[in-house]
């Protein structure tokens, strides 16, 4: 029961950033933008959150200064991208690149092997407990003891898709997306809801690297997001760009990486095989989506 208990949490654990990256991404992806750049984003979202809170001594002032950073790296990434006309994916990769370079730096710099903030943040205060809930067995593990980013991930899946699906901005945003010239035509303003849409992935995107970092550990290390930003885009793909299916794609990823760890602690010197298991299903993952989708099309026959 312990295990189970163990895994079901850790999944939601690992599910909550890679849903937020998810749901960032959808914006730009309706607004036919490939945005590359979602693991460059949530790293400086975790990064710039840990190194401020340490700097400035204030966790709310860190992860305000930390969206703020990350919000200017999707700026970077919409003005070379939209007003200059660069690829989409080869802007997304150097950002990614110039990032973790920036990052790096930074600590080499201050001559520190990680950013430890745990003697200014508790991340057990963090954590809300429900009422009732949390006394149940396995229903605590998934719903209660989480943090409130990871509340606030679940929530937001709702309320992207009422904003993608019945709102005017989330129309006009997929008139934009499928078809730009008839966009133009009734006067839509095309790159102000791409820019819109890329800086609403970079919002959720920071708070994506705030709950990885600053609220999950209180502590930031390199390569800590482990290409989080390339699976968030496996997930948009598996789930057809629907809120709630790729969201649902995020949480199997995430059930995959929280199998790996806790499946690991009783592998022992084989443990590090474990660490195959997200990839694997990855890959897995795509290649059935890719066959039912190449069937679909063949029994149609268009």
């Amino acid at each position: 029961m312990r295990l189970l208990d163990n895994i079901l949490y850790d999944m939601v654990y690992h599910s909550t950033p890679l849903i937020l990256a998810v749901l960032g991404g959808l914006f730009a992806y309706k607004a036919n933008v490939l945005n590359i750049g979602l693991e460059g984003m949530i790293l400086m979202g975790a990064f710039s959150s840990s190194l401020l809170i340490l700097l400035f001594g204030n966790y709310y002032l860190g992860i305000i200064l930390a969206i703020i950073c990350t919000l200017i790296v999707g700026l970077v990434f919409s003005i070379f991208s939209i007003s200059l006309k660069s690829n989409f994916i080869i802007t997304g990769f150097g950002l990614n690149i110039l990032v973790s370079a920036i990052c790096t730096f930074i600590l080499k710099f201050k001559k520190l092997p990680n950013i430890n903030i745990t003697h200014l943040v508790n991340i057990n205060d963090l954590k809300i407990k429900l009422p009732i809930i949390k006394d149940i067995p396995v229903l605590s593990s998934l719903l209660s003891g989480h943090t409130p980013i990871t509340y606030l991930s679940i929530a937001l899946i709702f309320i992207v898709a009422i904003v993608l699906y019945k709102t005017k901005f989330g129309v006009h945003l997929r008139v934009v997306g499928e078809n730009e010239e008839a966009a133009k035509s009734v006067g839509i303003k095309i790159n102000h809801y791409k820019y819109a849409a890329i800086l609403i992935g970079a919002l959720l995107c920071a708070l994506a690297g705030i709950n990885l970092s600053s609220e999950r550990m209180a502590l930031f290390t390199d390569n800590m997001i482990a290409g989080r930003g390339f699976i968030a885009i496996a997930a948009i793909y598996c789930g057809k760009a629907s809120p709630y299916k790729s969201s649902v794609y995020a949480i199997i990823f995430g059930l995959a990486k929280s199998l790996a760890i806790n499946l690991g602690l009783y592998a022992g010197p084989i443990s590090g095989l474990f660490e195959m298991i997200p990839y694997l299903m990855i890959v897995l993952v795509l290649f059935i989506v890719s066959g039912i989708s190449s069937k679909k099309t063949n029994l149609r026959g268009f």
